[in-house]
């Protein structure tokens, strides 16, 4: 593993520096978005419940150490608060909504996170706090958003995975052994919802440039879902047919599946009828790559449960780096299926930087997360700050406040 030191050490011309942003989020999806955001160089100010705080710096184990050999913030919370400062604040105090009410009048964005209405009896909704700074760009993030049937439900991830029909399409197919839905295997509609309020914010932060004006953004889990679901809910509305599940095989594209070597497997992913012609050569079978069944995507989708086994044939004897040198060469895509650890020894992974490494005061051994995948020519991103301690910076950030 290594440590992005390029990132570390870059001058501070990050793209957001000077933007500030006052997060009221909590657990994954809206700190998801702040974090991308302080990563390109915002002053982003977690407000959290005192004594306790966002609620995953329990979601252990596994936890961080304390220098006295305390159990300290889970693992969960490290990784999607990166770069932030912490302020203990009880919006259910008179003077905690005043304080808050007060970083919103200096701040450009705030991000929320709470049931639809939940924080106008504070008077911390974007009505309230619009009124007090017309350029403010307000991001509520919920599960069904701020309108509708559904609007005053929770939504967490698991539930939208499957109400939203992502775990409809994963999993292996009916009559196979295992065969059941089955969620991914990460809050993939947290972090897809978090990208969005990234995004949306953006956008809305250039209007408020040009115009001084401010604006709602609603982003709901239910439509990020729906959203994520692509290429499948084309697929359902030019064909009529709901997708169903297929295990590792693609509904678009054959082969693009795992295939045996004689100490594992790789995944080949052919994506055009050229590769797959080079595929046929690599494995020693060019007529294959023109035989009439599998000459044609078309064709091969069609007749995959005919191909897949005599590709496997002939994957068979290679054993894994073999056959990936072996495609490579041809300019066939494929690749292993990485544990987690081994995903950060891999040369690429090394040569991008692709761990942070950063120290905090009082935790007994530097913290690790994953970088931001985001390469500015300009603009790099930059890793100032550790994910913070509960709290610890109440007196910096209070003590600034304008009276």
């Amino acid at each position: 593993m290594t440590t992005d030191r390029s990132a570390q050490t870059a001058p501070a011309i990050g793209p957001l520096v000077g933007i500030k942003v006052l997060d009221l989020s909590r657990v994954l999806a809206g700190p998801w978005a702040t974090q991308t955001l302080a990563d390109m160089g915002a002053e982003v100010i977690k407000v959290e419940r005192p004594g306790v705080g966002d609620d995953t710096r329990q979601w252990g184990p596994p936890f961080t150490t304390s220098i006295d050999g305390t159990r300290s913030d889970a693992a969960y919370f490290m990784c999607a608060n990166r770069g932030k400062k912490s302020v203990e604040l009880d919006m259910a105090t008179q003077e905690g909504a005043d304080t808050i009410r007060k970083l919103a009048m200096e701040a450009d964005v705030v991000v929320e996170n709470f049931k639809v209405g939940g924080l106008a009896k504070y008077g911390l909704d974007y009505g309230s706090l619009s009124a007090l700074n017309p350029r403010l760009v307000y991001c509520s993030i919920t599960g069904f958003g701020q309108t509708g049937p559904d609007a005053h439900r929770a939504g967490y991830d698991y539930m939208i995975q499957a109400m939203g029909g992502l775990m409809s399409i994963t999993g292996q197919p009916d009559g196979s052994d295992g065969a059941e839905p089955m969620k991914v295997g990460v809050a993939v509609v947290d972090l897809f919802t978090g990208l969005y309020a990234s995004n949306a914010i953006l956008a809305a932060l250039m209007h408020a440039r040009s115009s001084g004006e401010g604006q709602h953004i609603d982003i709901a889990l239910f439509d990020v879902q729906a959203a994520m679901l692509a290429n499948q809910a084309t697929n359902y509305f030019v064909s009529g047919k709901a997708p169903t599940r297929m295990g590792n095989a693609h509904p678009n594209l054959a082969p693009y599946q795992p295939f045996a070597c004689s100490d594992g497997m790789i995944i080949i992913a052919v994506g055009n009828d050229g590769q797959f012609r080079k595929l046929c050569e690599a494995l020693g079978q060019p007529d294959l790559g023109l035989d009439e069944r599998f000459a044609k995507n078309a064709e091969r989708v069609a007749n995959r449960m005919l191909l897949s086994p005599i590709l496997n044939a002939l994957t068979q004897p290679h054993s894994m780096a073999s056959l990936m040198k072996l495609l490579e060469d041809y300019g066939v895509p494929c690749g292993p299926i990485n544990r987690i650890d081994q995903v950060f020894d891999e040369p690429q992974a090394i040569h991008r930087g692709l761990t942070v490494e950063q120290t905090r005061n009082d935790l007994s051994a530097p913290l690790k997360t994953v970088a931001s995948p985001i390469r500015m020519s300009k603009t790099p991103v930059r890793y100032d700050r550790p994910p913070p301690a509960l709290g610890a910076d109440n007196a910096d950030v209070l003590a600034k406040l304008k009276p």
